[in-house]
């Protein structure tokens, strides 16, 4: 546990029963699993977590959106949105547990979730050390992909980050310790098949939407075995997909380089380890206009997460301001999910919808203070452009402009 000096058996103890514990995990990822097929359902149910924070506001804001958009099928019983509570920093603080087991049982009757953000405890934060929600929802599931698209019209940019979601750094990251007073220690996970899965992916994404680039993250010239395993296992996939480019770039270059507009038009579909998908992926959002903007998917064989890529802003919460929280990203969010039960149309149009409010018309602008919209207005301005039947044209006509 942080911040309890072990001794050196005791450390050493430790290690072998979570090494254990990860290749008994490398055995069970390796088994073939059926992926869901969404199409042969009768109903999906499709679960809602506030979370804390900010997470109410903006949750209650992208359910709205969603219930306009599917009330034909929520009236004929073909989808259920079902809220889910429990999954507060207070609940999970009073229970020691960073997911409730009442929480997960109402998560498993669901076939995706849609989830606001949730509160971690830090280090040093007086509240028990406690491991991410999300994290905790992402083994659970084994959620391996972290799907997050940012696109930047105006500058030639379409990204599609593929972050591995299960392993890296956060795997283990309630499990490192102090060995003493001066030395503490954590851990860093890369197995095979995790890495090949998400790797797969990523090249069937590109295959799929007719995309020519993948492109590799790491820092495999010094973080060898774990970083260069996943560069190995890159090399290995990527024979598979010949007609499909790959280069493999430096975890600080490739970071300086998002930044570089000479360059940066050049990346299309990028897969990278999980802490480094972390970082990058909120650089990025920040470029398209804030992490406030960009959605994410969690994906895994039999269920999907998509959720906001910010946190829950607690600070907002202590000022009074959560009320001009900005709901974009879960609905980006949304966007996601629509698009991974295969309701294609329904995504295309709150896509155009998003756009049209926030990248173009800008008729409702949020800036998280009182001098902006709330949440609870940009929220009905989005349901009043999906009511538009002039959506599409307004849509078209600013591509083309």
């Amino acid at each position: 546990m942080a911040g309890e000096d072990v001794s050196l058996a005791e450390a050493a103890e430790r290690f072998r029963g979570l090494l254990q514990e990860q290749i008994e995990r490398a055995k069970r990822i390796s088994r073939p699993v059926e992926w869901l097929d969404y199409s042969k359902l009768d109903r999906v149910v499709i679960g809602v977590i506030g979370g804390d924070g900010i997470g109410p506001v903006i949750a209650k804001e992208a359910t709205k959106v969603m219930e306009t958009l599917l009330q034909d099928e929520l009236k004929a019983g073909r989808v259920e949105i079902r809220e889910i509570g429990g999954l507060t920093i207070e609940n999970r603080v009073k229970q020691l547990k960073s997911l409730p087991e009442e929480v997960l049982a109402e998560i498993r009757k669901c076939h995706v979730l849609l989830k606001g953000p949730t509160t971690t405890p830090e280090a040093g934060s007086g509240m028990p050390n406690i491991e991410s929600a999300n994290i905790a929802i992402r083994t659970a599931f084994d959620l391996f992909a972290n799907v997050r698209p940012v696109k930047m019209p105006s500058e030639g940019i379409d990204w599609v980050f593929f972050r591995e979601n299960t392993e890296g750094e956060y795997v283990l990251g309630s499990k490192g310790f102090m060995a003493t007073p001066d030395l503490a220690v954590d851990f860093k996970v890369i197995t095979r098949p995790g890495a090949e899965r998400i790797i797969r992916l990523a090249f069937e994404h590109a295959r799929r939407t007719g995309r020519k680039r993948v492109t590799v993250v790491t820092k495999a010239n010094v973080i060898k075995a774990t970083d260069g395993l996943f560069l190995d296992a890159a090399k290995r996939v990527a024979g598979g997909f010949p007609e499909i480019k790959w280069d493999s770039w430096y975890i600080d270059v490739f970071t300086a380089k998002l930044i570089d507009e000479k360059r940066r038009r050049d990346f299309e579909v990028v897969v990278l380890p999980n802490l480094y998908g972390d970082i990058v992926t909120d650089e990025a959002a920040e470029l398209q206009g804030g992490v406030g903007t960009a959605g994410s998917a969690n994906i895994g064989a039999r269920f999907g997460m998509f959720e906001a890529i910010h946190g829950s802003a607690p600070r907002m919460v202590t000022e009074g301001r959560e009320s001009y929280a900005d709901p974009l990203s879960l609905m980006r969010a949304a966007v996601m999910l629509l698009e991974h039960i295969g309701m294609l149309e329904k995504s295309r149009r709150l896509a155009m919808a998003l756009d049209l409010c926030s990248l173009y018309e800008q008729k409702v602008k949020i800036t998280g203070r009182s001098d902006g919209a709330t949440a609870a207005q940009f929220g009905s301005y989005v349901t009043s452009a999906l009511s538009d039947p002039h959506l599409d044209g307004k849509w078209a006509s600013h591509q083309r402009g």
